[in-house]
C-alpha cells in the first residue's frame, strides 16, 4: 500500500509538503504542487481520512437527517444533496428518523460525535426542541420544512403564489365554485400560505363560491375517506384545490369508486409533483416543486456557509412550474 511518505520520496519533497498539497493548508509553488499531484495520480495514493481530520479539524461530513426515506421527493432532495458534496469533496451520513423527536435526538447527538461540519434537516415539522437542540450544536443548518421557523435558514418555494397561480387557472378554465383540502387542523406555515393563496383567488375574482375541507392528515387512506364522505357535496363544487398529491391521489381515486368522474364531474389538481403524479388516471395536475434543486441548492448553500459566508443566511426560494395534465376539465367552450 503506498504512504504519504512514498509519495514524499518519489516527489522528492518533505512529507510535511505533501500534507500541505493534500489539505490545502500552506502555500506551495505551483511546480511543486504539479509534481506531488502527478505522483498521487500515478501511485493511486489515498489519504487516511481519520488521519487528515486530524490535522485538519475536517471531517467532510454532512448530516442529513429525513422525517421519511420511503417519500419519492425525499429520495430527490437527497439524491441533490450527494451529488453536489462530492462534486466539493463532502460525504453526507444519512439518517432517517420517521418523525421520533427521540430518534432525531439521538441522530443530532451522533452526527455531533461525528464532527459533522453541517446538517440539513428534512421534515414536513420539526419540533421546537430539535430546532433548539440543532442549534445549540453551533453548526450551519438548512432546513426543508412546511413549518418555518424565524431562526432557520431554509430553502422553500412560494405556497401563497403557488396555490394562487394554481386557483386562478382553474377558473380561467371556466371553474366558479373551487373547493380547497387542507391536511391538518393544527397548519403549518406553508399550510397557512396555500389556504391564504386560495382565498385571494376566491377573492380577486369575485367568486360566491369558497369552503375548505380537512382530511386530518397526508395519507392517501385518510384522503380517501375524506373523498367518501363529500361525494354527496360534489354538486357543489367543479374543481378541488388540494393541499399536497397524496391528498389529491386519494380524493381522485375516491371519487372515482364512488361514481364522481374526474375530470369530467369535479377537476382535481395537487401540490408538489411527486412521481406518482404520472401514474394515476388520469394523470394529476399540479405544482411542480423541483426536489433535487432543493438538495443541490441548499447543499451548495450549506457548504458556503461552513466556508464562512454569511450572506448565505436566512431564506432561498426557488421557483415552482404549474404541470398541466388531464385531471381539470376545460369548462370554457
Amino acid at each position: 500500500m503506498i504512504t504519504i511518505k512514498d509519495v514524499a520520496r518519489l516527489a522528492e519533497v518533505s512529507i510535511s509538503t505533501v500534507s500541505r498539497v493534500i489539505n490545502d493548508s500552506k502555500p506551495v509553488s505551483p511546480e511543486v504542487r504539479r509534481r506531488v499531484l502527478k505522483v498521487i495520480e500515478e501511485t493511486g495514493y489515498k489519504p487516511n481520512d481519520v488521519a487528515r481530520s486530524l490535522v485538519t479539524r475536517r471531517s467532510y461530513l454532512i448530516g442529513v437527517i429525513v422525517n421519511n426515506l420511503a417519500q419519492s421527493y425525499v429520495a430527490d432532495i437527497v439524491r441533490g444533496i450527494e451529488e453536489i458534496g462530492k462534486m466539493y469533496g463532502y460525504d453526507i451520513l444519512l439518517c432517517s428518523s420517521y418523525s421520533s423527536k427521540e430518534t432525531q435526538e439521538k441522530y443530532l447527538q451522533l452526527l455531533d460525535r461525528k464532527q459533522a461540519e453541517g446538517l440539513f434537516m428534512v421534515g414536513n415539522k420539526f419540533d421546537e426542541k430539535i430546532i433548539q437542540l440543532a442549534r445549540e450544536l453551533n453548526k450551519p443548518s438548512i432546513y426543508f420544512t412546511r413549518d418555518v421557523h424565524e431562526k432557520m435558514n431554509y430553502i422553500s418555494i412560494d405556497c401563497n403564489a403557488a396555490i394562487y397561480e394554481m386557483t386562478n387557472y382553474l377558473i380561467k378554465e371556466g371553474h366558479s365554485n373551487i373547493a380547497y383540502i387542507s391536511d391538518f387542523e393544527d397548519r403549518t406555515s406553508a399550510e397557512i400560505d396555500k389556504i391564504a393563496g386560495y382565498q385571494k383567488a376566491v377573492e380577486d375574482n369575485e367568486l360566491q363560491y369558497s369552503k375548505v375541507y380537512v382530511v386530518g392528515g397526508s395519507k392517501h387512506s385518510k384522503a380517501y375517506e375524506l373523498g367518501k364522505s363529500i361525494v354527496k357535496d360534489s354538486k357543489e363544487f367543479t374543481a378541488v384545490v388540494c393541499s399536497n398529491d397524496e391528498i389529491a391521489i386519494g380524493v381522485l381515486n375516491s371519487f372515482i369508486d364512488n361514481n364522481v368522474k374526474v375530470p369530467e364531474d369535479v377537476s382535481v389538481v395537487g401540490f408538489g409533483n411527486i412521481r406518482e403524479c404520472k401514474f394515476v388516471r388520469p394523470e394529476l395536475t399540479t405544482i411542480g416543486e423541483p426536489y433535487y434543486d432543493v438538495g443541490a441548492v441548499g447543499m451548495r448553500m450549506l457548504i458556503k456557509m461552513i466556508k464562512g459566508d454569511k450572506t448565505q443566511h436566512g431564506l432561498m426560494e426557488l421557483p415552482f412550474v404549474l404541470e398541466k395534465r388531464k385531471s381539470v376539465r376545460t369548462l370554457n367552450y
